[in-house]
């Protein structure tokens, strides 16, 4: 099971050298990837009564910039968990992230979400409503733009004529995993995704929902096997001795990848983050 960490957004700040020193930490220590997940815009709360989740005071680096900057300062592969596609253009997220594969020497993989948020949908001019159809138009249109050098597309959502993107990634293709846990979530995984991110403990319901999504995938003629599972265990959720035992369980479950979130932790320096990571990698191996 190769072994990660989540970028602490919201709480390692702006200081490009912060970043940069935290990155390099992580991989000297031994980890092998790292989480980073999205929000363009955040709502201010005192004009939205009843609001929750993140606000306009909650700091959040565009994976796409940053990983350019990770790439040339790490050898960690580098993971979005997620970005929320529907909410962007298509086009501009295929070259976007064939550049990341490009200048990471393809240690890419691009995690993919609807998001639950109409505010942010509305400031980017998308539609909030129609992101669950649009995601599976979007998956189809990504793969067309990484691997043929010219592509002709007629969609609900997307037209292409004659164009196509350059430089293409490595191998013309990226990864395309999804993140959520509904039922309509695991058949699209099943159908289109290379891997699932399960938000959730290694539990007799997580265990329910994985050999769910082995089923949808048999029943549309695909080994399960080749479908990637990357957890996620956090220090908000126990202390490190317990993580450790959440992350053994993972892997009896068959993850294949897992990260380590030290958000929401109460950490108030980037070296604390460390020091959580040193330690769990030290009883992790």
């Amino acid at each position: 099971m190769q072994i990660g960490v989540t970028f602490p957004q919201n709480e390692i700040g702006a200081d490009p050298a912060v970043i940069r020193d935290y990155a390099q930490t992580v991989e000297g220590l031994g980890y092998e990837h790292v989480v980073a997940y999205d929000h363009v815009v955040g709502a201010d709360p005192a004009q939205r009564p009843n609001w929750q989740g993140y606000t306009h005071q909650s700091l959040f680096h565009e994976p796409f910039v940053l990983f350019g900057y990770l790439a040339a300062l790490t050898k960690l592969e580098l993971v979005t968990a997620v970005i929320i596609l529907p909410q962007r253009q298509t086009a501009l997220v295929a070259k976007q992230a064939a550049e990341v594969a490009i200048l990471s020497g393809g240690k890419f993989r691009l995690g993919i979400g609807v998001g639950w948020n109409p505010v942010e949908y509305e400031a980017l001019g998308t539609n909030f409503k129609t992101r669950g159809r649009a995601i599976e138009e979007q998956v189809e249109v990504l793969r067309k733009l990484w691997s043929e050098e010219v592509v002709t597309y007629k969609g609900q959502f997307h037209t292409i004529e004659a164009a196509g993107l350059n430089p293409l990634p490595p191998q013309r293709n990226i990864p395309i995993w999804m993140g959520g846990g509904s039922d309509v979530l695991l058949k699209r995984v099943a159908r289109l995704a290379d891997g699932w991110f399960p938000l959730s403990q290694p539990d007799k319901e997580t265990r329910a929902k994985l050999e769910q999504l082995y089923k949808y995938a048999e029943e549309v003629g695909r080994d399960p096997k080749t479908i990637g599972i990357e957890a996620r265990v956090s220090t908000s959720d126990g202390d490190i001795e317990q993580l450790v035992g959440w992350t053994d369980q993972w892997r009896e479950l068959g993850a294949t990848h897992i990260s380590l979130n030290t958000m929401n932790s109460g950490y108030k320096t980037p070296q604390e983050h460390l020091a959580a990571i040193r330690r769990y990698k030290e009883l992790v191996g």
